[in-house]
This record gives C-alpha cells, structure tokens and sequence, in this order.
C-alpha cells in the first residue's frame, strides 16, 4: 500500500518551525564557543598527513554540549609520558547556522565541519578536535537534517601554528611549542608574531617570533624549519632579519626550549609508587602468601 496522500511529513512550513526551534532552544540553552578550521601548510602526499598545520581563524558560534554530567572518555591516565587528560565531549550545532556562520566564509567553500578542526570551549578553557561530525542524528526530523553532532576528543599540541588573535587560544602555542631562546648582538624592534629569517648559501630558515624583549635582547623563535627540507638550526654567523619590522641583528646565543623533560613528571611516579609497590617483597606483583 502506498503513503497516505492526504498526510504530508516534508511540509517546508513544519520544518522551517523546527528549525527555529532548534537554533533558539541552542542560544537559550547552549554555550558560546569557537570553531577553529584547520589549514593545510605542508600535505605528506604519502602519508595524507599535515604535521605543520596552522589555524588562523576563529568563529564564534553557539552550541549544545549534549554531555550535561561533565566530560565523558577515560579521564586521568598515569602513563610512562606523564599524566594524560582524555576527555571527550558532543557539541550539538544547527546546520542552518553553521553554514551562515562558517561554512560560507571558509575559502575551499566547505558546507559541513571538518574532522581535525579545533572547537575552543571558554567554560573550560579546553580545546577539542573534532574526530567525526554527523548529521544524521537525528535522523530526517520532519523530513530534513537540522543539526551536526561532532563527537570531539581533548586537543594534544603537536607544534601547530596559532594565529587567531584570540589570547587564550593562541597562548597554547607560546606554551608549549618547540622554541629556541636567540640572544641577539643589538636591540633592534623586531614584532610579535612575525616571520624572521636567516640567509644560508643553499638554503633560508625561517621561524615565528613568539617572544620579544628589548630590554635583554632575548627572542623566542617556534617553527623553525629550512626551505632544503634538512634539519637546521639558527646560527650564530648569520644574520637574523624580520620580514615584517625589518629589524636585523646577529644572534649571538641560541638555546633549546622544550618541556618535553620538564613535564615528564619522573619525581613525581618515583614517590607514587613508592606509596604502593614494597619492592622489599620477593614478588610485589604476585598475591600475598
């Protein structure tokens, strides 16, 4: 037997209601965030890897944390590297919204979110990646898709480039990206934020000043890599230029700044299973005779 005639389920009036609806209850009820969309720098085409992504926007939008008794995912992990923090969290976002909001903006002119784009909570000051984005849930309400749900999971750093303007956001870059200290010869105004580059006979390297001094003359220097694709350091023969303030002066001290060690937390595991493994037994790991 056929569908009943008479009873329509895709009337365009029912589902505009609906929608409405939707985007009301989420700015009633949602919270403010950001979507952060990520740029490709450097595509591994072996791999369909993107190591050096940059993310130079971000959109505020509201949206729904559906987990309403806190962050859900395995918590706090002791682990050999440290303390890891794998919290997961569903953001709830209109369609209709999303595309008026972002998707239009975008310049490859994207109608949906992107796994591996970044959603910056200020509730929590925690950033989420975005791991699988679907729409069809709930599944053609009134006969249309009015909402994505994106099933996120806690953001780990991996030397990604931070440039939205955002202080909160972009202090996760300052903190925790890969840097070299360079004391530099003269106190010339080199800019926050600006590319700086060294000159080699085969090859230019370049890096994005992260901290800028006058006062001691110390430059923090992240992302540096060579045009030759080989690993290189700054050096301290060669001149150092800023291509946006043209400042130039001759490092004449470059450290490595990297917290890898210093956030390993080893005292911290020794005096912990201290507390509850006796290595004095002859099998601490076995039952008690």
């Amino acid at each position: 037997m056929a569908l009943n005639k008479h009873f329509r389920y895709n009337v365009k009036s029912e589902q505009n209601l609906v929608e409405n609806l939707i985007i009301e209850s989420l700015q009633f009820y949602g919270q403010d965030v950001y979507y952060l969309p990520r740029e490709i720098v450097n595509l591994d085409k072996v791999f369909l890897d993107d190591v050096p992504s940059r993310f130079g926007q971000a959109y505020k939008i509201e949206m729904y944390i559906e987990n309403t008794g806190g962050f859900e995912g395995d918590g706090e992990l002791f682990s050999k590297f440290g303390i890891e923090i794998r919290d997961t969290a569903t953001f709830v976002v209109s369609i209709k919204r999303w595309k008026e909001m972002i998707g239009r903006r975008l310049s490859e002119n994207n109608y949906r979110p992107r796994e591996g784009d970044l959603i910056y909570l200020p509730l929590s000051k925690s950033i989420f990646q975005i791991m699988r984005a679907n729409q069809y849930d709930p599944f053609f309400q009134v006969g249309q898709l009015p909402t994505f749900k994106l099933n996120c999971e806690l953001f780990e750093y991996n030397d990604e480039d931070f440039d939205t303007s955002i202080k909160e956001i972009d202090n996760v870059e300052k903190d925790a990206a890969f840097q070299y200290s360079v004391t530099l010869d003269s106190g010339t105004g080199f800019k926050m934020g600006e590319t700086v580059q060294q000159v080699f006979s085969d090859s230019i390297l370049q890096g994005e000043v992260t901290r800028w001094s006058d006062s001691d003359k110390v430059m923090h220097v992240a992302h540096v890599g060579s045009n030759s694709g080989k690993f290189t350091e700054i050096s301290t023969n060669h001149l150092l230029k800023g291509l946006t303030s043209f400042a130039s002066a001759t490092p004449t001290l470059v450290k490595e700044l990297q917290k890898i060690q210093a956030d390993a937390q080893n005292a911290f595991f020794d005096d912990f299973e201290a507390d509850f493994l006796d290595f004095s037994e002859t099998n601490p790991f076995g039952d008690m005779s």
